[in-house]
């Protein structure tokens, strides 16, 4: 978040120094940046809100698997332990595509392409769900917020009145939903999302070997869930050394 502010604050400076910008221009640049920053100081609560919004609108533009669906039916059966995780509510779905993608978001919004639940068993679903969980809980998914709301250009994500956030507009939504959901996480974050997977399976007693399976398998797709991070098949190597 440091990293976020110290940006966003050297553009308000540099806004303030070029004297001969249109008065205009040098608005909107200012009003801008200070969207920017307010997005970054948003508690943790409002991370939230804005996360609810933003899974709402990507459940509204895809196809969610209905209760009765056998994704669902699997779904519900593996995460049926996880209602909580450190105290945070978890909502698990299933989106119906051959997409092979997963991902979650800051509120505790899990969700899980038919596609990837078609290549992978059980135990290496798992560890994928214990990943993207781990982005939220090593507040990776919430820093992830807070740069798409800076970056996203939007107008209307902040109420006016004590400065939490309101309903963000359609329009808006769609751009932050997007910029959520595709965030690419560093190095040092796919790592420890991978070790948080990897214990996840330990701790709930099932096969750790699934991590290094499920990696391997998804390194063979190309594109989809891995198509913006680390290499999968060095991630893979990693945990099997551990």
């Amino acid at each position: 978040m440091n990293r976020i502010k110290h940006t966003l604050i050297a553009t308000l400076t540099c806004c303030s120094l070029l004297a001969g910008c249109e008065n205009l221009d040098s608005t909107m640049a200012t009003t801008a940046a200070m969207e920017g920053l307010q997005a970054a100081t948003l508690s943790d609560e409002d991370i939230r809100s804005v996360s609810k919004q933003a899974a709402e609108k990507m459940d509204s533009q895809n196809k969610v698997a209905p209760a009765s669906s056998a994704y669902t039916q699997r779904l519900n059966k593996l995460v049926a332990p996880f209602p909580v995780i450190d105290g945070i509510q978890m909502n698990y779905a299933v989106y119906q595509s051959d997409t092979v993608n997963a991902f979650a978001m800051a509120d505790g919004t899990v969700r899980v392409y038919s596609g990837l639940m078609d290549i992978l068993t059980d135990d290496e679903l798992l560890f994928v769900i214990g990943h993207e969980i781990g982005h939220v809980m090593l507040e990776h998914s919430k820093r992830q917020t807070q740069l798409a709301m800076s970056t996203s250009a939007i107008r209307k994500g902040t109420a006016a009145v004590g400065g939490t956030v309101g309903q963000i507009a359609q329009s808006d939504l769609t751009t932050l939903a997007e910029n959520i959901v595709h965030a690419q996480f560093s190095q040092r974050e796919e790592k420890q999302a991978d070790d948080y997977g990897y214990a996840f399976l330990g701790r709930n007693n099932k096969n750790q070997a699934a991590a290094i399976t499920a990696l391997r398998k998804l390194g063979n797709e190309g594109g989809g869930l891995l198509s913006s991070h680390p290499n999968p098949q060095d991630r893979a190597d990693r945990l099997a050394n551990k």
